[in-house]
């Protein structure tokens, strides 16, 4: 199972405490996945697609719990696409879905012949803090998702209307959140990027949970490139000094084949039989070895002039 569907499946399975909340749930829901379907003899009905059955069952419960009225559940499998089974919830009952559709503020004016849709969520729905969480919970289980954390943080909403898309990121962003709007292919995408924010939206909604995993994988994702860094950084100085010891010996043996190394004054002389004895040491770890001790800037200069040394000598012999 995806990190996105569990952790649907247990925002699908949080009690719904107060009516207001599940109205403001539902509001949502209906906005970001629900189909009203109106035909030639203005009979109106209310759909519901879904290929989990969780949210199905949360739908379902929604809807009895507020209204106590009749569903019809169908459950189709497309063998063909070998694809999961799809759950259908609809409400056929007219009255009952222009009732429905007036409380959660999406009909307004509505009579036998005209509808006026409204993608913005009434304030009265929302004027509590807990509806507003249990808001933004209802559009990510009509039309959310969330990347595996392992591989990347992303959180979105997907919402056919813009108007709906901006309203939505204003309730979110009433949390002290950063969520942005795109516009992909025929849909507006609300969307957050931070590990930070995902952590804060996913504590709002109440799947505490998902939290928990996505921490646990953030916290080793943090320390695996903490480590990364680490050793990267501990390579590049490794190698470094590698190279340096390398051009150094090159030099030393140079200058001892031409003029020999008795030629050098006696503190070029020490430290280059030193660096023939340890290769593989550091600056400092050389300077450490000399009596009496040097510095790192102090090791470093006396081999420049080595280095000087032999570039004259090769230009000499050139």
């Amino acid at each position: 199972m995806s990190f996105s569907s569990s952790t649907k499946n247990e925002l699908s399975r949080l009690d719904i405490k107060n009516q207001c909340c599940a109205l403001a749930e539902l509001a949502s829901i209906i906005r970001t996945s629900g189909t009203i379907q109106i035909s030639s003899m203005n009979k109106i009905s209310l759909k519901f697609s879904t290929e989990n059955a969780a949210i199905a069952r949360r739908i379902f419960t929604l809807v009895k719990g507020l209204y106590d009225t009749d569903l019809e559940v169908m459950v189709r499998r497309n063998k063909q696409l070998k694809k999961n089974n799809n759950y259908l919830i609809i409400i056929n009952n007219k009255e009952m879905t222009r009732r429905i559709l007036e409380d959660v503020g999406f009909l307004t004016n509505s009579t036998d012949s005209y509808y006026t849709v409204d993608y913005k969520a009434p304030e009265e729905l929302i004027k509590n803090r807990c509806c507003k969480r249990a808001y933004i919970r209802g559009a990510f289980l009509g039309g959310g998702s969330i990347s595996n954390p392992e591989k990347a943080y992303h959180l979105e909403f997907v919402t056919n209307s813009e108007e709906h898309g901006k309203e939505l990121s204003r309730i979110i962003n009433s949390f002290g959140l950063n969520a942005k709007i795109v516009m992909r292919k025929e849909n507006y995408v609300v969307y957050l990027k931070e590990g930070e924010q995902i952590v804060d939206i996913l504590n709002i909604m109440g799947a505490h949970q998902a939290l928990l995993k996505f921490e646990d994988i953030r916290v080793l994702k943090d320390v695996r490139n903490n480590i990364n860094r680490l050793v990267n950084c501990e390579t590049a100085n490794l190698s470094k000094t590698i190279d340096a010891s390398l051009r150094q010996v090159e030099n030393i043996e140079y200058i001892d084949s031409t003029i020999g190394l008795e030629k050098l004054p006696k503190n070029l002389q020490e430290i280059a039989l030193l660096r023939l004895e340890h290769r593989d040491a550091s600056l400092k770890e050389l300077g450490m070895l000399l009596d009496p001790p040097v510095g790192k800037s102090g090791v470093n200069h006396r081999f420049r002039r080595i280095e000087d040394i032999a570039d004259k000598l090769r230009r000499k012999e050139n």
